[in-house]
């Protein structure tokens, strides 16, 4: 539903009208979450018969702005920065859009409530820029998926209540058309998280060793064998979430690193403010966000409605490059400083945290190279890359040679 200045004003009325009926500060933060995510603020641009209230991302900021104005917790999670990325912003709107009703009344309002964190179990060791060649497998088993197999850069599994899975469910379709997507319960016996050690220090990342796991036959999203779909969509809305971060901020004259250093005061602090060299830097970065925040919101529409937007991947490229350039110039604004490294000099410190980090967007939910052969493909029209085993049987696929699935005769 578009949100005209006259919805706008509609939408505004609603929400001051809830707000003071129902808005004590004094109140339990449970209960009134409880509240909130009953009467459809917590997220309004979901449907209004799923926890929303059809709202667009116009009238989701209207939302947003009122709750802040009483700095009232938890309104328009839609467009509040950070607010549970893997299991809001990219699980559950999965869900919105090709869920069972079932594993809708499941796992949305337990999301919304904060009680549920997910994990991405896409890569694999064999499997990352070229997704559609995993082999962890999942086969049917009565009243249950038995699922046997290996994920890898998995941010936050060690804490996750379950995983967004894909797994390949027939060997005998080509790679793209036999796999499905699934939600994997994370604490059972059969999953096993190893942490990986980062260049920053943290282990935000893990591998995830899958034996004999298990899940209800419910929890397929969309149909059996047709998770490739489902999976466009999910990376839509991670491409969306990682092309929009530092892009949403309440103060818009500023201009953050990381989340913990702002270009602008660190050149107030240093002295070199009105260097025309770096002044000029960081107005191209302030536009480039800009522009990043626009892209951001029309590939959203798209993808909330179920379509695949190209134009994500445009944005995270964009953001790859802000995350980059920013830690540069916030290094060429402390100069010699800006080598050192350490809590005991936190400006140093978070530029070359944010420089290493950044690759992390470089890399996550598609590398740049990947980025970059969708938009030559969707956005420019020009030819896909060679590809000799698009059409063949997976089994088939030299890749996969010397993996039999289970219940596969040998020789």
């Amino acid at each position: 539903m578009s949100t005209t200045a006259l919805g706008a004003e509609a939408v505004r009325t609603e929400v001051r009208s809830w707000l003071a009926e129902h808005w004590d500060p004094k109140r339990d933060a449970r209960e009134w979450r409880g509240l909130v995510v009953d009467a459809g603020w917590a997220y309004p641009s979901w449907p209004a018969g799923w926890y929303g209230r059809g709202l667009d991302k116009d009238g989701s900021a209207v939302v947003a702005a009122e709750f802040a104005a009483l700095q009232a917790p938890f309104g328009a999670l839609d467009v509040v920065p950070g607010a549970g990325q893997i299991e809001l912003q990219i699980g559950a709107n999965v869900l919105i859009v090709h869920g069972s009703d079932r594993l809708k009344r499941e796992l949305l309002r337990p999301i919304l409530m904060g009680d549920e964190r997910a994990c991405l179990l896409y890569s694999e060791p064999g499997a990352g820029s070229d997704l559609a060649s995993i082999q962890t497998r999942a086969e049917r088993d009565g009243d249950e998926w038995v699922v046997n197999g290996q994920k890898v850069w998995t941010t936050v599994a060690q804490h996750a209540d379950f995983g967004l899975l894909i797994a390949r469910t027939d060997w005998d379709q080509p790679k793209h058309q036999g796999i499905s997507y699934f939600i994997l319960p994370m604490h059972q016996p059969g999953v096993e998280v190893r942490p990986l050690k980062q260049m920053t220090g943290d282990s935000q990342f893990n591998e995830v060793f899958l034996t004999d796991a298990r899940m209800p036959v419910h929890h397929v999203v969309g149909d059996v064998n047709d998770g490739w779909r489902v999976l466009r969509t999910a990376l839509g809305f991670e491409r969306l979430v990682m092309g929009s971060t530092g892009t949403r901020s309440r103060d818009e004259r500023r201009l953050p690193v990381g989340g913990s250093i702002d270009l602008f005061e660190l050149a107030e602090r240093v002295g070199k403010v009105h260097d025309p060299l770096l002044r000029q830097a960081m107005v191209e970065l302030f536009i480039l966000r800009t522009v990043i925040g626009w892209n951001a919101r029309r590939a959203a529409e798209i993808t909330r409605q179920g379509g695949f937007s190209p134009a994500a991947s445009l944005g995270k490229l964009a953001m790859s490059r802000l995350l980059h350039d920013s830690a540069g110039v916030a290094d060429r604004l402390l100069g010699m400083t800006g080598t050192l490294y350490g809590e005991h000099v936190p400006d140093a410190h978070a530029a070359n945290y944010s420089l290493m980090m950044a690759f992390m967007n470089s890399i996550g939910g598609g590398s740049d190279q990947i980025q970059r052969n969708i938009i030559a493909e969707r956005i420019l029209g020009l030819p896909k890359d060679i590809s000799t085993d698009h059409d063949l049987p997976f089994r088939d696929v030299p890749k996969a040679a010397g993996v039999r699935p289970l219940g596969t005769p040998a020789g």
